[in-house]
C-alpha cells in the first residue's frame, strides 16, 4: 500500500532512478513512450580501456543552406525531432514564403497567414485576401502569434503539412494578429 501512494504521488525510488537517467547529460529529451533518439549519432559503441570518454554529448546537426543559420538551440539542445530540417531528416527544397503566426496550438505545428491582393479587372481595383497553411515548428523556435515566419518547402511531413519553419522574426503587433493586414 506504501509504494502505491508512493507511485502516485510520483515519490517511487524506482521511477526517480528512471527519471534521473534521462536527464543526464548528454541525453535526450523523453516526453514520449517510445525512445527518443537521433538517427544520425550511435549510442551504443564500447568504450575503450585507457580512452577518456567526454563528457559533451553527441549530437547530429547541419546547415539547411540557402543562407539561414543555424539555431543555438539545435545544436546544443536536448530535443528529438526527425521533422527538423536542422537536426532531422528533412531536406528544404522549393519554395521560401513568409507569413504571420497566427496560431501555436498544435504541437510542433504552426497556422501561419498569408495575405495578398487580388485584382479586379472589372473595377480596376485591389480586394484583399489571405490564406492560411500549416508548417512544422522545431522545438528549437519559440514563437508566438503575430510573429512573422520563413518557411521552406519540404516532402509532405502530415496530410496538410509541407512546409518546415527556417526563421522567426519577433514582432510586436497589438491586438488580434488576423486583423492587421501586411503584406511581406
Amino acid at each position: 500500500l506504501a509504494q502505491a501512494r508512493a507511485q502516485a504521488k510520483g515519490t517511487d525510488p524506482i521511477l526517480s532512478c528512471c527519471r534521473s537517467f534521462c536527464r543526464l547529460p548528454g541525453t535526450m529529451d523523453q516526453t514520449e513512450k517510445a525512445y527518443q533518439k537521433q538517427d544520425a549519432v550511435f549510442i551504443g559503441s564500447k568504450r575503450l580501456l585507457g580512452k577518456k570518454s567526454s563528457k559533451r554529448s553527441m549530437r547530429y546537426w547541419r546547415n539547411v543552406g540557402l543562407s539561414f543559420t543555424t539555431p543555438k538551440e539545435a545544436k546544443e539542445g536536448n530535443f528529438v525531432d526527425k521533422k527538423c530540417p536542422f537536426t532531422g531528416n528533412v531536406s528544404i527544397r522549393g519554395k521560401i514564403l513568409k507569413g504571420m503566426v497566427i496560431s501555436t496550438k498544435m504541437k510542433r505545428t504552426i497556422i501561419i497567414r498569408r495575405n495578398y491582393l487580388h485584382y479586379i479587372k472589372k473595377f480596376n481595383r485591389f480586394e484583399k485576401r489571405h490564406s492560411n497553411m500549416a508548417a512544422h515548428c522545431s522545438p528549437a523556435f519559440e514563437p508566438k502569434e503575430g510573429d512573422i515566419v520563413t518557411v521552406g518547402q519540404c516532402r509532405p511531413l502530415s496530410k496538410t503539412v509541407r512546409f518546415n519553419v527556417l526563421k522567426v522574426e519577433k514582432n510586436q503587433i497589438f491586438g488580434n494578429p488576423r486583423k492587421v493586414f501586411m503584406l511581406f
